[in-house]
């Protein structure tokens, strides 16, 4: 029994050293994530002050993309013998200079990506990578501040695709009006007097137009969490048909240094590109803006992110 007794004492005095062990580095780490939180909000301060001195701040941030996988004999799907693949990647490039009196923001937006199914038991089948995303934009505004909210602007915006049909069509946008900075880091282009030049061989469909621009720029750092949203608006004063609209959203979360995992997602609405898809390409020779199912357009790509 006295064995016992003393058995028993040993594991509990055991049991309440391991306990005040646990609570001791719990409270240290709890101290530790403490300093960290202060030190990174210093760190964020500086930063802050950096971003807001007069000159040039130049970056990049994107997402890659890619997976590939292949199948022999594998007799529970329809195609047993086949290779695949998708790889792609973003690119959203600035250089933003704030001056007292004018500011400059010049934006690049690139999205391109390729797919592969290859059936390796027909012959006939395309073997190779083809081109599945094509997203082409960049854009220039200048700024003379009339207060610290609003500006007299110009904005310059060109838009296409560069793996095929490249300028064909092709948008650029020239522009006058104002610029407003309600807060930190939002940028709201209101410009009534903007020109949409379309390029494209097929005139019959395409039309440049006098119209209305509208873009909002949204981007900030959030400790390890970079966003950026950008939506452009082309309203033509000539036929709601010649209007059109781009909204791109950027994600990335860092994991470590300058590498994490990004999302890009994209929505655009284009009654002229529906039309030229379903006449050049479908081959409806009936299609008219009346008759057309102008769907929304989408793309997304989902990897690895990458900032600098």
């Amino acid at each position: 029994m006295k064995k016992l007794l003393i058995v028993l004492a040993i594991l509990a005095s055991t049991g309440y050293s391991l306990a005040q062990t646990r609570d001791e580095l719990k409270a240290a780490k709890a101290t530790k994530t403490d300093s960290i939180a202060a030190i990174q909000g210093r760190a964020d301060a500086i930063q802050a002050e950096i971003d807001a001195l007069p000159g040039w701040r130049v970056g990049a941030f994107g997402t890659i993309g890619g997976s590939f996988s292949g199948f022999s004999n594998w007799y529970a799907q329809q195609t047993p013998n086949n290779s695949a693949g998708t790889i792609g990647f973003t690119v959203n490039g600035f250089a933003y200079k704030n001056e007292s009196k004018y500011f400059w923001r010049s934006d690049l937006t690139l999205n391109l990506n390729w797919v592969k199914f290859d059936d390796e038991d027909d012959p006939n089948d395309q073997n190779g990578f083809r081109q599945a995303t094509d997203v082409f934009n960049i854009s220039t505004l200048y700024g003379r501040k009339l207060s610290e909210k609003f500006a007299i602007s110009g904005l310059a915006e060109y838009r296409t695709t560069i793996l095929s049909n490249f300028n064909d069509p092709g948008y650029l946008d020239l522009g006058v009006g104002a610029t407003w900075t309600p807060i930190k880091d939002l940028i709201v282009v209101i410009h009534p007097l903007n020109y949409n030049f379309v390029f494209s061989s097929s005139d019959a469909i395409f039309e440049s137009s006098l119209g209305a621009k509208i873009v909002a720029d949204y981007g900030r750092d959030f400790g390890a969490i970079k966003f950026r949203t950008n939506l452009s608006i082309f309203q033509s004063y000539k036929s709601s048909d010649l209007s059109n609209w781009t909204w791109t959203n950027s994600f990335s979360y860092t994991l470590w240094k300058m590498i994490g995992i990004g999302f890009d997602f994209g929505l655009r609405d284009n009654r002229q590109e529906a039309l030229n898809y379903a006449i050049n390409t479908i081959g409806d020779p009936t299609a008219t803006f009346d008759n057309i199912d102008n769907k929304l357009q989408t793309y997304y790509t989902l990897g690895l992110s990458y900032k600098f």
